[in-house]
């Protein structure tokens, strides 16, 4: 089926049941990774024997490269290429290429643990990639691998951020998931290193994504005290938001040396700013981080729907969306036996 010729109807704002546009869109391009972070990917659940999603279950790049026209059409703006691990994907540069020639979307960012970057980073922005978010949890090389399940290096991200800058993939942005007593400590650390380079480092709350990471309460690290503790080495001053719906709240250093910022998803909920869509690596929109449930697209796409039917499925499940999950959380998790199903992190592009 060829794409549908017909007009877009991106003039004809589409929002969910509280108001919140569709701006964004996350792609998982696949559910694999090399690292095996405790908070998403635990090694005692993704082991040697894990049965990871075969080809033909995947999203192709022609595929990817039709749905996320008919997202455009409908108001999408931005993109952030995820996983998994995004560069374990064959060929990524040809799929960035592709995606970065479609009409409205004026920002395509990826993010990855950096181990293959330096052989990537090149091609990825001779393709079209504009900017790039890299996660790196500590500058200790011990808590680091606590971390990643022992699968790299604190030496190869920083080999990735330098192949990055080469690359001119800017601006870069540091990802650094905080958890009380497993890495916390090393977060004035981090700041004074990556002060003065350009970089913006992002502290991220510890998140309950999916239902296999033991996520517990005890183990956040709010934002306030995140900024207490650099503010007191490093003197902070707040920023206002580049945008509205910025997840992360941003902070510059007195001196002008340099930004953070603060994603606070667990202390300070803006799920009402919220206007991020996902797709999974199998081809299912998700309308949450946090979501129980899902719409195939995947089926009706190779099923020979047009590309208004795909609108129409897709406007659907937007305009019906009511997600408030973040605003919802301490009272749900506070009932006895309450978990249920959602969705993992590495499927749905975090």
């Amino acid at each position: 089926m060829q794409p549908d010729p017909s007009p877009s109807n991106a003039e004809s704002p589409l929002a969910d049941t509280r108001g919140r546009p569709m701006r964004d869109l996350r792609i998982s391009v696949t559910d694999r990774c090399n690292f095996r972070c405790p908070y998403c990917m635990p090694a005692e659940v993704y082991g040697e024997k894990y049965e990871f999603l075969p080809k033909p279950e995947l999203l192709t790049f022609e595929e990817l490269e039709r749905l996320v026209g008919v997202f455009a059409g409908l108001g999408v703006e931005k993109l952030r290429i995820s996983g998994g691990e995004p560069l374990l994907r064959q060929d990524l540069p040809a799929l960035v290429a592709r995606l970065a020639g479609i009409p409205r979307i004026r920002d395509l960012a990826l993010t990855t643990n950096a181990v293959l970057l330096p052989r990537l980073a090149q091609p990825l922005r001779r393709a079209g990639l504009r900017r790039i978010t890299i996660s790196l949890d500590s500058l200790d090389e011990t808590v680091f691998e606590t971390m990643n399940g022992g699968r790299g290096s604190v030496a190869q991200v920083l080999q990735g951020i330098e192949a990055a800058e080469r690359a001119d993939l800017h601006p870069i942005k540091i990802n650094c998931v905080v958890q009380r007593d497993v890495n916390d400590r090393g977060i004035v650390e981090l700041a004074r290193h990556f002060k003065r380079t350009g970089h913006i480092l992002r502290f991220i709350e510890y998140m309950d994504v999916g239902t296999k990471n033991g996520w517990d309460w005890d183990q956040v690290v709010p934002a306030r005290e995140i900024l207490e503790r650099i503010d007191a080495e490093l003197p902070l001053e707040p920023v206002s938001p580049n945008y509205r719906g910025e997840v992360a709240r941003r902070w510059r250093y007195r001196d002008g040396e340099g930004e953070i910022g603060v994603i606070a998803s667990v202390s300070q909920p803006f799920c009402g700013d919220c206007t991020r869509a996902r797709l999974t690596t199998d081809g299912k929109l998700v309308t949450c981080l946090f979501g129980t449930s899902s719409t195939d697209l995947r089926a009706p796409l190779r099923d020979g729907a047009s590309d208004a039917e795909l609108r129409r499925i897709i406007a659907g499940v937007w305009s019906a969306r009511s997600d408030r999950y973040s605003e919802e959380r301490r009272d749900l998790v506070q009932i006895e036996g309450h978990q249920p199903e959602r969705l993992e992190m590495y499927q749905i592009g975090g």
